[in-house]
């Protein structure tokens, strides 16, 4: 059971991710991302995830230096995901990406990069120049965003290495069980993405009553579902009072009655684009 803010899951490989991060989706570059990141790593957040297309690296990547000179912790202490932009998958555009993400970052490597949507015809090239970056040990994991079962597959015919994260849209009104089942069957951990809904679950009459019964918000209730169903979750906030309260989900323990209710609100409903109608 996960039980403090600090508590990781073993990759397939071996490489120990935290549970809990912080996601800056949407979150525009400049002081207000900084103040958010570094407040995350004050309160015992371990775990920033970015991507190129947020257009935020470059302040992520102050956060972290400032944070660490501040914390006094080392790199190392930290796990930093970022992702591979549709327009650079491809075997020496994915390379070429990586490398201008670092520059933005001001790393000298990640912890996690993935190809952020199965683009058809281009994600096996840049699928082998992930591959290419973790043997060389440029990258500590590698792994995909966005992708259906039918995708794993695909990539999983061809690939020397087995995706080690698989981070897809899921919260209560899409559980994407029989995908998180599949991935659990080839050892891939599930990682949430928009796990509050981007906000669409705050009023929930069923969260509502399990949440009272635990005296948690329901943001609180979310995420403690995720982490007991063995979901790596990153629920984003710029506010340091909701980076905190966020956090602040291992102290309590929902019944096996209150998870199969949230089980049931399940309606395959999406926030975000459907990978296999995406417009790339």
């Amino acid at each position: 059971m996960t039980t403090h803010l600090q508590a990781t899951t073993t990759l397939n490989n071996g490489k120990a991710m935290p549970w809990f991060g912080i996601g800056v989706f949407k979150v525009e570059d400049g002081p207000e991302l900084v103040d958010a990141v570094k407040a995350a790593v004050a309160h015992g957040y371990r775990s920033i995830d970015t991507a190129a297309i947020y257009d935020n690296e470059r302040s992520v990547g102050q956060a972290i230096h400032e944070a660490l000179q501040k914390t006094g912790l080392s790199r190392e202490d930290l796990f930093v995901t970022s992702k591979v932009w549709n327009a650079d998958l491809g075997y020496e555009a994915t390379l070429a990406a990586y490398e201008t993400s670092l520059e933005k970052l001001g790393l000298d490597y990640l912890d996690l990069y993935l190809i952020h949507w199965p683009v058809a015809g281009k994600y096996k090239d840049a699928w082998r120049a992930l591959e290419a970056l973790y043997k060389a040990g440029r990258v500590k994991a590698i792994g995909v965003s966005n992708f259906q079962i039918h995708h794993l597959e695909d990539l999983m015919k061809d690939a020397e290495i087995k995706p080690m994260v698989n981070q897809v849209e899921l919260h209560p009104r899409l559980s994407q069980q029989a995908l998180r089942d599949f991935c659990a069957r080839h050892d891939i951990q599930i990682e949430a993405w928009s796990p509050l809904m981007q906000g669409q679950l705050l009023d929930n009459p069923v969260l509502q009553e399990i949440g009272a019964r635990h005296g948690k918000s329901i943001a609180q209730v979310i995420l403690r579902w995720d982490l007991q169903h063995g979901i790596v979750t990153i629920p984003k906030s710029t506010k340091a009072h909701r980076i905190i309260e966020n956090a602040s989900v291992f102290d309590f323990e929902l019944t096996n009655e209150e998870m199969a209710r949230i089980d049931a609100l399940n309606q395959n409903l999406r926030v975000g684009p459907d990978p296999d109608n995406f417009d790339f």
